[in-house]
């Protein structure tokens, strides 16, 4: 009995599962002795010995580049969508006069809050709810300023942040506005 293979001898082949079978001249179905689907690793010489690395298909590789862009994008602009309050590190220059001014980094409070107004019917006509992003734990930090005039104190104190929340804004450590 002579058999003939379905498709043609091949050193390496991919994983199919049409690949296997061999097929006589009566019909009949002869298994070449792979171990199994996965591997291939075949009795019969010259058919399969291993097996090819396949890439995904195009439209997943495109999905994958597109999820990957819309994180880094998401990243990016966190800093734009964040509500809250938190210690971040902030730069400014510290000035005094008589005194240069001298860049100084720190951490600091920043964030929004909830706020909110509302008309009332009585004076003063409005309600008002407004949270700041503010202290609530300092370390007191000094700084020594260069170029000062000598009868001009050298130091400048300014707050580091350790902890923030939203709270009502008190002009003892913070400016305050009104509308």
């Amino acid at each position: 009995m002579q058999f003939q293979n379905i498709l043609p001898k091949r050193r390496n082949c991919a994983v199919s599962s049409d690949i296997s079978p061999l097929v006589n001249t009566a019909g009949e179905m002869k298994e070449t002795g792979c171990i199994n689907k996965l591997h291939r690793r075949c009795l019969i010489p010259n058919y399969c010995t291993s097996m090819h690395f396949q890439l995904p298909p195009l439209p997943f590789l495109i999905l994958l580049v597109a999820k990957v862009a819309v994180i880094c994008s998401a990243v990016s602009t966190t800093l734009h969508g964040f509500r809250g309050c938190a210690v971040r590190e902030f730069s400014f220059v510290a000035q005094k006069p008589g005194c240069k001014g001298l860049r100084i980094t720190t951490e600091a409070c920043w964030g929004r809050c909830h706020t909110w107004e509302k008309p009332v019917p009585e004076p003063p006509y409005i309600q008002r709810h407004h949270r700041v992003c503010t202290y609530s734990r300092i370390r007191h930090m000094t700084a020594r300023l260069p170029g000062c005039q000598p009868n001009i104190s050298s130091l400048y104190h300014y707050p580091m942040a350790l902890h923030c929340h939203c709270a009502i804004c008190s002009t003892q450590d913070t400016e305050c506005e009104t509308f």
